[in-house]
């Protein structure tokens, strides 16, 4: 991660200085078996707290993914021990474009296989569980599941599909 300041000028002319925070991209998983979705929780330090999100990182080293599939895959098997005959990709999504350059690659995981996590050290305290939706609606109300990249992949999963001939 890199943290800069360039010097921008805006649309109205004005000079200004823009604070950035450069981080590659990363995968994040919905695992899903017939309606129930499979999460993980973990200790979020700056957040300072435990909550539930989507199995989700990026590549060691900071390096960006040139396969995102893969690394989605590696992730879902490395916190979950889930290992997905069918991988689809859903979309891309920025993080906080209004302050980071990072992406976040979606994809959901069908056709699951249980396996062994394997599980980083930073990951040794992750916990997982199998949601059905109306779980999903209430960890979302009891504060459980804030991460904002879970909750839009949630939402680019069940987007409508597009009008015929658009």
């Amino acid at each position: 991660m890199t943290v800069r300041e360039d010097d921008v000028r805006h649309s109205n002319g004005h000079q200004g200085i823009y604070g950035v925070v450069d981080k590659p991209d990363y995968a994040l998983v919905i695992p899903r078996q017939g309606d129930r979705l499979h999460l993980v929780q973990q200790y979020r330090y700056p957040a300072g707290g435990r909550f539930w999100e989507f199995p989700q990182g990026s590549w060691p080293g900071g390096r960006s993914p040139t396969d995102p599939g893969e690394l989605a895959r590696t992730e879902l098997r490395e916190e979950t021990g889930l290992r997905a005959g069918r991988m689809t990709g859903l979309g891309r999504l920025h993080v906080a474009y209004g302050y980071a350059s990072q992406g976040c690659h979606v994809f959901l995981a069908e056709d699951l296989e249980a396996g062994e996590p394997e599980r980083e050290a930073t990951e040794s305290d992750m916990r997982q569980r199998w949601v059905d939706p109306d779980e999903w609606w209430a960890l979302i109300r009891a504060g459980e599941i804030t991460d904002a990249a879970s909750i839009a992949a949630f939402a680019l999963l069940h987007r409508p599909a597009p009008a015929p001939g658009t």
